[in-house]
């Protein structure tokens, strides 16, 4: 029952809330009913968030509920209501199930509805000669997937971006492609030949997208190094990719900063390297002999063909962590794109012109899916170079009239924090989505509050999809931190300890659908994703990692995963990475690092349970410090909880579901 007193206790004065009162209680019908009219009519933006909660809570009777629902244009201009209508089937549901029983056909389609361009058409679709688990996509074509992305209007926005404090610039279509030319031609001046791989360490710029469109164009392979990681761990990718040569900048410039990257560089031994300008003004410091500035690498031309090669040929290495120490180096294809391109065709629904932002990086994967996903539907990329947690990110995002914005969870919830980006005008939007971490209810119902009931559409997937194997649709409801659908040509289950199909349980996904990887270039494929794997009624699964549950709804939610990898800041991270770090400390005898949530819910907490050979109380700062030191400086220490030793099976491996029973244990207590 809702009163005046709690409306007044959410800061609404006498009138007011006797006004909103008399419009509540005349409501009727479903719950779902209901609130659409209380968020289509009572509830805006500029409204205390504590009363969009309040009428929640009431409406729903303090269950789960449906806060967007699509209004007939969303649905009617959806693209995946076009390939519905094209196939004649009476809804999105059918569609989906149309999706996964017809895979090679919607994979088909998929690829003419995106233009992809072959400069040799293929054989056959799909060869399945080695099986599901290790698929041909278009075999005997030949293509370079860097001109699918340059298929619009030469004169469109190709990127609009913005330095920090600076004003709104963009490059268009066709200057895009000629800086994406030069530096293929750069590449080849240099001695390069395809094949060859050259890294790229630097943050997510104009720039940073021509030089990966490049590297690809001619005919080359991206090692992916996020612009975060220190040396130490900048070296181990560089060797792990067999990196030739990277690019970098000197600096990188953020939240009024002036944060060393080329030194990092130079400490990782990094081989030849092709360095940019990240100050406004200014000249580069002193190079090492045989390193090349930015404006002396690029070459002047008339163009530059892509170069042809077999679909399976890699363009961009990305790292994934394991349940090992090193990285995971996961290869992505000329094929892989087509999977970033068609979750957000999809999905996320971005159309041509559309201006879609992500902040994000070359090193994670939604780097260069943000490029494809773009770039493959004709839209515009939009980039701020500042810090995302700020205001001025928010009027960017404003001015640059963004319609599909990706975040972060935690990035959510320090703008719920601080309030930064309320009284913007974020009518621009159409959708949200969210990855990298579970993400935390109230948090998105808050950011869906503060656009006026645009909604969240939850992304889950890997590396080693190329995109996800959950992501919501704006043609269906959308309930905060949760998951209406898995991703069109995805098919899945959800399995028990037992091997039986349940609701709440690890995730298990059926090969083949483009996206999914078919080699690590450091471990053993097979046995990372498909040994020891239950079969389904004769059907090969391949293992995800996550645990899923399914809701009465049909909707799903991810509970985070289910072996000893870790979200921290939307970065994966293993246990193991977290530990061989930590265990190099002097009086460290050794560690167990786990990943727990935080009341509420919310991004993942990193505790580090310790076995120590000496005293002292500031075990959590002189960890905290060589994390940062050598691994990344954004993955912070929650706890450290010191104890006389680590909880073992009786092979020696450490339980840390032992641990994390006892951290929730010691939460309740």
């Amino acid at each position: 029952m809702l009163r005046r007193e709690d409306l007044m206790a959410c800061g609404l004065d006498e009138v007011a809330a006797a006004e909103l009162l008399l419009r509540f209680e005349v409501l009727v019908g479903s719950p779902e009913a209901r609130w659409r009219e209380v968020a289509r009519r009572l509830l805006r933006p500029y409204h205390p968030f504590a009363l969009h909660q309040l009428l929640y809570e009431v409406v729903y009777d303090g269950e789960l509920g449906p806060v967007f629902f699509p209004e007939p244009a969303d649905i009617e201009g959806a693209n995946a209501t076009a390939l519905q209508r094209e196939l004649g089937l009476p809804s999105y549901d059918a569609l989906f199930a149309w999706s996964v029983d017809e895979w090679e056909v919607f994979w088909h389609k998929t690829v003419a509805r995106l233009g992809i361009r072959l400069q040799k058409p293929y054989e056959r679709f799909v060869d399945l000669t080695q099986g599901p688990t290790a698929p041909e996509w278009l075999a005997g074509a030949e293509m370079n997937i860097a001109e699918s992305c340059f298929q619009a209007d030469g004169e469109q926005t190709a990127i609009v971006f913005q330095r920090e404090g600076g004003p709104l610039e963009s490059m268009s279509y066709a200057a895009l492609e000629m800086l994406c030319d030069r530096v293929a031609s750069g590449l080849v001046a240099a001695g390069f030949v395809p094949g060859d791989r050259i890294a790229v360490d630097m943050p997510m710029t104009a720039e940073a997208v021509a030089i990966y469109l490049g590297i690809v164009k001619a005919g080359c392979a991206v090692v992916a190094i996020a612009d975060s990681f220190a040396a130490a761990e900048i070296a181990t990718r560089l060797k792990i990719g067999s990196a030739q040569a990277v690019f970098t900048q000197d600096v990188i410039l953020r939240g009024g900063l002036q944060l060393p990257l080329y030194s990092r560089l130079v400490e990782a031994q990094a081989p030849r390297a092709i360095v940019l300008s990240g100050q406004v003004d200014g000249t580069l410091d002193d190079l090492r002999d045989g390193d090349l500035r930015w404006e002396d690498f690029l070459r002047e031309g008339d163009g530059f063909s892509a170069v042809a090669r077999s679909p399976d040929e890699i363009t961009n290495i990305l790292f994934s962590s394991g349940t090992t120490g090193d990285p995971k180096a996961l290869p992505w294809t000329h094929i892989h794109p087509i999977k970033c391109g068609a979750d957000a065709h999809y999905h996320q629904d971005v159309h041509p012109g559309d201006v879609v932002a992500w902040p994000t990086n070359l090193g994670w994967m939604m780097g260069p899916w943000l490029i494809y996903a773009a770039f493959l539907n004709r839209a515009t990329m939009a980039l701020y170079y500042g810090a995302s947690t700020e205001r001025g990110f928010g009027e960017f995002i404003r001015d640059a009239e963004v319609s599909m914005l990706g975040v972060i969870p935690s990035m959510v919830r320090t703008w719920r924090g601080t309030g930064c980006l309320e009284g913007i005008d974020f009518s621009a939007i159409r959708a949200f989505s969210a990855t990298g971490e579970c993400s935390n209810a109230e948090d998105m119902h808050y950011l869906m509050a503060l656009s006026g009931y645009r909604p969240i559409l939850e992304y889950c997937g890997g590396t080693e999809l190329a995109g996800g194997y959950l992501l919501s649709t704006l043609v269906k409801p959308v309930a905060p931190s949760t998951f209406n659908s898995a991703t069109l040509g995805t098919d899945l289950v959800i399995l028990d300890e037992a091997g039986e199909v349940c609701d709440s349980g690890e995730i298990f996904l059926h090969p083949p659908a483009i996206g999914m990887s078919s080699q690590v270039l450091n471990r053993d494929h097979h046995e990372v994703y498909y040994e020891g794997v239950p079969g389904l009624h004769g059907v090969q699964l391949r293992r995800h990692g996550d645990q899923v549950e399914r809701l009465s709804s049909g909707h799903y939610r991810v509970h985070g995963r289910a072996d000893d990898t870790m979200n921290l800041g939307g970065i994966k991270v293993s246990s193991a990475e977290i530990e061989r770090v930590v265990n190099g400390i002097d009086g460290v005898v050794e560690t167990a690092a786990i990943a727990v949530p935080p009341p509420g819910g919310g991004p993942s907490l990193l505790v580090v349970y310790a076995v120590l050979d000496g005293g002292g109380d500031d075990w959590g700062d002189t960890m905290q410090q060589v994390l940062r030191g050598e691994l990344n400086p954004l993955f912070k220490i929650h706890k450290v909880v010191v104890v006389e030793a680590l909880p073992r099976t009786a092979s020696n491996k450490v339980m840390r579901r032992v641990l994390r029973e006892m951290h929730g244990r010691d939460e309740e207590t």
